[in-house]
């Protein structure tokens, strides 16, 4: 395993972590290397008989190291932003292996992605559509386009990260693609290749993808019979990890799916995981500050908090917590809630949760934090931005320096304007 215990002390890959935050400090992020590897090598394994390329969604976790370990195992990236685009350009992703995806993007991204010769952009609107044509055209290029359609299935998953529903902003609704993709046919400057389709995050029960890509087959049929060419299919990311001991999504019964649905069609097809790759490869190592026995409840106070975790806050999303030092066999469980810093009382990691004795000053970590931790961090508080830590066969080596409060204040600017 990638976190166990090893001599009474929690481990990444063999490393104690109580060492590394001797070390760095906390709170800090610290990803193991192997099972980053092995949660690739899932996919590529599942899909080894396949006309197959797997593009690493950078939303779940955007830090350079990460990207050029996938890069250097043959994956491409899925970018939402010129921002995305230019981190996966650096950390070594051949711009023929970047999807540039997302519902809004501006005049300038689009010119960077065509400037970059990137393998493809996800185009999710008409308008969209007529932009895109236009920079494609101003700049003497052309794009090669997929179109991605809302196949109005509901993944089953948190409402904030649903994106296949009609009522949800992505896409182009099935009913209107095959028109849509004549007119990015006739449009300048664009060359069609293809549908996309995307329908949510954190799916573990895989059923969902067959509604949604036999709707993605019927469309790529009628679209061949209106006499488009089809050549190409993105079929977007999702799988969940288990963030509670649930049953993992089987790789192999996803691409079973593929298979049956989309097997015959004679397309090349483009994964797009994010989490799956990354959740379950790193954790949130936090300090003790105080244990504080309230009227009614007790607290865990540490030194973690929502600006460096945001997915408790945000989608009341549950991470397990381990302390550093296992506990003793048999030792007692007693309610806690675990709690952050910052003076919000949405500050919490966690309400009530059974755990063994764990004093101040001790390490905690929050497990399954890989995915949507340090991307969504902030500085909310005026909190420096936390650290990362790659664990990889026993070394370790930071690979994002904790922010200093002389970084953080130097982004302001005072106005010499100003009047007293």
């Amino acid at each position: 395993m990638a976190f166990s215990y090893v001599s009474g002390v929690l481990t990444a890959d063999g490393v104690p972590l109580d060492r590394l935050a001797e070390a760095v400090g906390t709170p800090v992020y610290v990803y193991a290397a192997s099972r980053l590897r092995a949660n690739y090598q899932a996919y590529t394994r599942a899909f080894a008989r396949d006309p197959v390329d797997v593009c690493f969604a950078l939303k779940a976790n955007s830090n350079q190291s990460i990207i050029s370990l996938f890069a250097r195992l043959g994956a491409g990236a899925d970018v939402v932003s010129e921002g995305e685009m230019r981190r996966a350009l650096a950390a070594g992703v051949p711009p023929e292996k970047v999807v540039f995806s997302g519902v809004g993007k501006t005049r300038d991204e689009l010119a960077a992605a065509l400037v970059a010769g990137i393998h493809q952009i996800n185009v999710e609107s008409l308008p969209e559509l007529e932009v895109l044509s236009a920079v494609a055209t101003e700049l003497g290029r052309t794009a090669p386009v997929a179109l991605r359609i809302n196949p109005d299935v509901d993944a089953g998953t948190h409402g904030k990260i649903a994106t296949g529903r009609k009522e949800d902003k992505f896409g182009i609704d099935l009913g209107h693609a095959v028109a849509a993709y004549a007119k990015a046919s006739s449009l300048p400057g664009l060359a069609p290749k293809g549908y996309a389709v995307h329908i949510g995050s954190q799916l573990l029960n895989i059923n969902p993808y067959d509604d949604a890509y036999g709707h993605l087959s019927d469309l790529v049929i009628a679209t061949r019979e209106a006499g488009l060419k089809i050549e190409r299919l993105d079929l977007g990311g999702g799988l969940g990890v288990p963030y509670k001991g649930e049953a993992a999504p089987d790789h192999d019964a996803y691409a079973g799916i593929v298979r049956k649905r989309l097997g015959n069609l004679g397309c090349r097809l483009t994964l797009e995981p994010g989490r799956s790759l990354v959740g379950d490869a790193g954790v949130l190592l936090a300090r003790v500050i105080y244990v504080k026995e309230g009227l009614h409840r007790r607290f865990l106070i540490v030194d973690a908090a929502m600006n460096d975790l945001m997915r408790p806050t945000l989608y009341d999303a549950y991470h397990g917590i381990r302390p550093v030092l296992e506990p003793a066999a048999g030792a007692p469980l007693s309610p806690m809630d675990v709690v952050g810093p910052i003076c919000e009382t949405g500050d919490t990691f966690a309400r009530q949760r059974e755990l063994p004795p764990v004093a101040q000053g001790e390490l905690v970590a929050f497990m399954t934090a890989g995915a949507y931790g340090a991307a969504m961090s902030s500085t909310y508080n005026s909190r420096p931005l936390v650290a990362e830590v790659l664990v990889d066969e026993g070394q370790w080596a930071v690979i994002r320096r904790r922010q200093t409060f002389e970084e953080m204040l130097a982004l302001d600017v005072t106005p010499q304007w100003r009047h007293v």
